[in-house]
């Protein structure tokens, strides 16, 4: 059975393909989607992360491909359907960075409340600015999490390790299993009033692309601020950046972008926008778990026929 490995994966995920009898593995990073499409053809597995897009014209030429393997959670760049269709299983590692990615939210988190970056770029520079930076505790304040599966979940054990108060809305969850997280379960638009830090850990899907825009940002309490590590899209930038020129927020911080990468977007020229080039899930440990787990998975699926964390039905 051969692998093709179209992204960076940890050095751990490559030595289980290569060590597993049957299995033969090719790591190929730098490919155009084109040259993806002359090849895939001989693959019966897919290892990617989230450059690599699979499309349904590549899917027409991967005659032989059984599994698509995602090393981390995130399925945007799949086209899932297509692959249902063709009869190729889809699968994520929804564990492996979780710890990772909420611990990049409480940094933000941090970093927004205290003005670290703003501080570091301004010493650095020679400027001693103490006093234009004054920065905000964030005992007893509330954060409001939309979204509170396995990365938000985690961010809110640690707020409340912090003394936050922590409130969230996950439409897929019950009250009651909310409650047993200590969380305090609310609407929607009462996160956007009750929160003074917001922080988004849902998929991009068609309800949530552009769930926070000019009508629902202006909805949040003056002064508040915005944490988005999960999906680009999700915030309508633009109307972010009106929302925080107006000072009607206190401040956000993006770890993903419509585009990546963003470019010189307005928001860059604001003092209180911070950001970070996709780090949620990009530490040492993280990226050894995922492609682990990856890696297991799809020899498990190539060699037995089943695996965990399968999102599709196969026909």
């Amino acid at each position: 059975m051969k692998v093709l490995v179209s992204d960076p994966l940890s050095n751990v995920g490559i030595e289980i393909f290569q060590n597993t009898p049957g299995i033969e593995v090719d790591v190929k990073t730098d490919l155009s989607p084109s040259e993806l499409e002359e090849i895939i053809g001989v693959y019966h597995a897919l290892s990617i992360r989230s450059k690599t897009k699979v499309t349904e014209d590549m899917l027409a030429k991967a005659k032989n491909l059984k599994v698509i393997g995602r090393a981390g959670i995130g399925l945007d760049n799949v086209d899932i359907p297509a692959a249902t269709l063709a009869d190729v299983a889809v699968m994520n590692t929804p564990f492996g960075n979780t710890i990772t990615t909420a611990e990049n939210a409480i940094a933000l988190l941090m970093s927004l409340s205290r003005n670290i970056p703003q501080a570091t770029a301004t010493l650095k520079d020679g400027k001693w600015e103490k006093k234009n930076l004054k920065g905000r505790e964030i005992y007893n304040k509330t954060l409001g999490l939309v979204g509170i599966g396995n990365i938000g979940s985690i961010v809110a054990d640690r707020a409340m390790g912090l003394k936050m108060k922590v409130i969230g809305f996950d439409p897929y969850l019950e009250d009651s299993s909310i409650e047993k997280l200590g969380i305090t379960p609310v609407t929607f638009d009462e996160v956007l009033a009750q929160s003074d830090y917001i922080s988004i850990h849902t998929p991009k899907t068609k309800e949530t692309t552009n769930l926070f825009n000019k009508e629902t940002l202006s909805k949040m309490k003056q002064g508040a601020m915005l944490i988005n590590g999960a999906r680009g899209g999700i915030v309508n930038e633009a109307d972010l950046y009106d929302a925080l020129k107006s000072n009607h927020l206190g401040g956000a911080a993006l770890d993903v972008f419509e585009t990546e990468p963003p470019g010189n977007i307005k928001l860059m020229d604001l003092d209180n926008f911070i950001c970070t080039c996709h780090l949620g899930a990009s530490t040492f440990e993280a990226q050894d778990n995922v492609a682990r787990d990856v890696a297991n998975q799809i020899v498990d699926y190539l060699l037995k026929g089943e695996a965990e964390n399968i999102v599709n039905q196969k026909k």
